[in-house]
């Protein structure tokens, strides 16, 4: 079951294969940096993530937190894709 919900999951190959391979084309001759930092910042956002929801839970009760947190989000996605389609 782990490995259909991580397999057939579409974000894996959005995120993995377009998203950072798009990005990727930027660095060429410094590939295993990137490669290297893409792998720590994936390691820690998942970490603090599993780890750092225990100590968001009681600000996350409010409805109003998902709203600003959804807002956030919104934000950074319209971001991101503005700077791909420019550059």
């Amino acid at each position: 079951m782990l490995c259909a919900l991580t397999w057939l999951n579409p974000h894996v190959y959005l995120d993995a294969v377009f998203l950072i391979g798009s990005i990727a084309t930027k660095y060429h001759g410094r590939e295993l940096s990137f490669y290297l930092g893409n792998i720590t910042a994936s390691f820690l956002f998942f970490f603090s993530l599993g780890y750092g929801a225990r100590l968001l839970q009681p600000i996350f009760r409010k409805p109003r937190s998902w709203q600003i947190l959804d807002f956030i989000i919104f934000i950074i996605m319209i971001y991101i894709a503005i700077s791909l389609l420019i550059e």
